[in-house]
């Protein structure tokens, strides 16, 4: 298992005054549309709440750094934005800044979360294969965001890694879309490219999510600060409700 995950989950959860959630991830009915977490209700969470927080918080994403070429440290406002965004909507006690992290370091199971994203290429070579997917079968996730153009790699890398499985579209009728905010289309698009539609994919282990892939939608464009791409305003909120619902439906799956 993750390193003291369980623990570390329940410290947060107790922490912040919140129940835990729900194993299968059902949302709370709340009033405006969205889903109360723990009990509390999205517009009931004061602005401040969690304020004060130290960087080395119990819980955090961390950044997966890659080689083959992709700017793995693309949008590097994004997770400082979803971050805050966690915990001034939730309570919890969410970090400040994210972590970075390499598939070979030692401590890579200390980091429950992973996220990636990148313009380029994505590689890794077969020991990082086979530390990542032991860090998947151990409990951890990852949310691989496609900043355009690291599609074809990632999925060549993923199904070297988890050959049995394959990347499976989420309807949106499943419960990340409607954790704390209700998204009934499923994965919302914040950034154009090709004129796609964005699409969620997922590959599961044992009944749980153990990647996360949104194409074609760029959410953590919608993360960055307000100036740096220019979305609308409502854009930019639809991309951060969307994390902090796939960072609770995370939580969800791993408190014991």
């Amino acid at each position: 298992m993750i390193r003291g995950v369980g623990f570390l989950l329940l410290v947060a959860l107790a922490s912040s005054g919140a129940a835990a959630p729900p194993h299968d991830g059902r949302p709370h009915a709340a009033s405006g549309g969205a889903a109360s977490f723990g009990g509390t209700a999205a517009s009931s969470v004061r602005p401040d709440a969690g304020r004060g927080v130290a960087p080395d918080s119990v819980l955090t994403i961390t950044r997966l750094q890659y080689e083959g070429g992709g700017d793995w440290y693309a949008n590097p406002s994004s997770l400082p934005n979803l971050l805050t965004a966690i915990r001034e909507r939730t309570g919890l006690p969410v970090a400040a800044r994210p972590q970075t992290v390499r598939p070979l370091d030692p401590t890579l199971q200390d980091h429950p979360y992973l996220y990636m994203t990148g313009h380029g290429n994505v590689r890794f070579s077969p020991e990082e294969r086979t530390a990542l997917r032991e860090y998947f079968l151990a409990g951890g996730f990852l949310h691989a965001d496609d900043n355009y153009g690291m599609d074809e790699s990632f999925r060549e890398e993923i199904a070297a890694i988890f050959p049995e499985y394959e990347l499976v579209e989420i309807p949106p009728d499943q419960a990340v879309f409607r954790m704390m905010y209700d998204f009934p289309e499923g994965l919302p698009k914040i950034h154009e490219h090709d004129g796609a539609p964005p699409q969620a994919f997922g590959i599961f282990h044992g009944g749980r999510l153990v990647v996360f892939y949104s194409y074609e939608s760029d959410l953590g464009d919608g993360w960055e600060d307000p100036d740096v791409h220019g979305d609308a305003p409502d854009v930019r909120e639809s991309a951060l409700r969307m994390g902090v619902n796939l960072f609770l439906y995370v939580l969800s799956q791993m408190v014991p």
